[in-house]
């Protein structure tokens, strides 16, 4: 960005500003924000200062009995009244830096204190620390936003100011690791379809999800219990709500809207519907901000069922957008897996380089117990005779026949014997 001026009576110059790169999601509380101011003159240029500011704060403002107000203009803090056509407007500061890139930080009168800079392209190098209390997260809402911005000013003779402004992000982090983002949220509710005796029946709805704190691009699961007593044909849905909150000279101006929605299939009378887990992914959406006195931003999941006829059945479940990610599920996946890889080294070491031999049946199963478990069957029938019944039936015999003895020598050695073929008829 860059302002030039339109004199050509006057030495032209060039203002430039640039930010250096702030980590993803942009700057916080009590880290350091750095750049440079570029002037270029082609001319050797008279100057009496090159000031930096850098403000932060957040403000409010809509018409009470007007039309609603999007930004706030500059103005003192607050209005006076209530009544109808009354502009309603609220700021809180949160950043206020001023340095003087060059020059001195009084304007003498005249042209004493003036600076010729040579022509060329200059350089000025600044940086400074935002505070280090947490700061509300930059936003820009319906009637209202939350603003950082860094402005460098080039004070010149005769001509106006020359200013050139760049804004930047500041973020306030949410961990959802803490213990009360990390807890389940469920609600259940009922609702009568019809009136006075010309009721058709209830129709009860339930959900869950696993934890209250969620960040940018997760998919919430969804747990939901749908049961359709009534005599007509339902839908459930869910859909991820923002309400925007502010605060000006003792009133508040709310602001709803949808950012996220998913549908479920149609429950007919006297049928149920269970959501095991269906997905609704959260879209880029501001966190939630609960850190300023004037403008909140807060979210919640609703669960409701569209009735034809009759107001929706719905249930509110808070949500907290943050911006530190979920590390639970994994570090508790990573201790498994560390177990389970100790327990397979050990299970390596412990094995022997020769296995031994299996202990013998006999040893293991006493005579006792092997005839109480072994039943006594007539005695088996040569193949030649004619069955009685059919070979199946001698099956069971074999259950609890002890295996061969372990023996390293084969028993049956490699040599095949010629042998005549044998026919077995039934």
């Amino acid at each position: 960005m860059a302002a030039e001026e339109s004199s050509s009576s006057v030495v032209k110059a060039q203002l430039a500003l640039s930010l250096s790169e702030a980590a993803a999601g942009g700057y916080s509380g009590g880290e350091t924000v750095s750049g440079r101011v570029v002037v270029e003159a082609a001319a050797p240029l008279p100057l009496r200062a090159l000031r930096l500011e850098a403000t932060g704060r957040a403000r409010a403002a809509w018409g009470e009995g007007a039309a609603a107000v999007a930004a706030a203009a500059a103005s003192p803090s607050g209005a006076a009244g209530g009544g109808p056509g009354v502009r309603l407007e609220a700021e809180v500061p949160y950043l206020d830096v001023r340095q003087h890139l060059l020059g001195q930080d009084s304007r003498p009168a005249g042209d004493e204190g003036l600076i010729l800079l040579e022509a060329g392209k200059h350089e000025f190098p600044f940086s400074f620390q935002l505070p280090q209390q947490p700061l509300a997260t930059s936003f820009t809402g319906k009637y209202g936003n939350i603003q950082y911005c860094v402005k460098a000013t080039l004070e010149r003779p005769i001509v106006p100011d020359q200013t050139v402004k760049r804004e930047f992000q500041v973020i306030s982090h949410i961990d959802v690791n803490s213990p009360v983002l990390l807890s389940p949220v469920r609600r259940s509710q009922e609702k009568m379809i019809g009136c006075w005796f010309f009721t058709s029946g209830p129709v009860s709805l339930s959900a869950k999800i696993e934890r209250k704190g969620y960040c940018n691009g997760e998919a919430i699961p969804i747990y939901a219990e749908i049961e359709n007593c009534s005599s007509r044909l339902i839908v459930p849905k869910a859909a991820i709500f923002q309400t925007q909150t502010y605060l000006a000279s003792g009133k508040t101006k709310t602001f709803r809207q949808m950012v996220a929605n998913v549908r479920g299939n149609h429950v007919a009378s006297g049928s149920t519907d269970t959501w095991n887990g269906k997905t609704l992914k959260i879209p880029p959406v501001t966190p939630s901000i609960l850190d300023c006195c004037i403008i909140r931003v807060e979210y919640s999941l609703a669960v409701y069922i569209h009735i034809p006829g009759a107001k929706k059945l719905m249930l509110e479940l808070p949500l907290v957008i943050g911006t530190i990610p979920c590390t639970a599920f994994s570090s508790r996946n990573s201790s498994l897996a560390s177990q389970f890889s100790m327990d397979m080294s050990w299970l390596a070491l412990s094995m022997p380089e020769h296995p031994e031999a299996p202990p013998n049946y006999a040893d293991i199963v006493s005579e006792e117990e092997f005839s109480r478990h072994v039943t006594a069957y007539p005695q088996l029938i040569d193949c030649n005779e004619e069955l009685c019944c059919p070979m199946l039936a001698y099956i069971q015999e074999f259950r609890f026949q002890p295996p061969p003895l372990y023996s390293e020598i084969d028993p049956h050695p490699t040599e095949v014997e010629d042998s005549q073929p044998v026919s077995i008829m039934a």
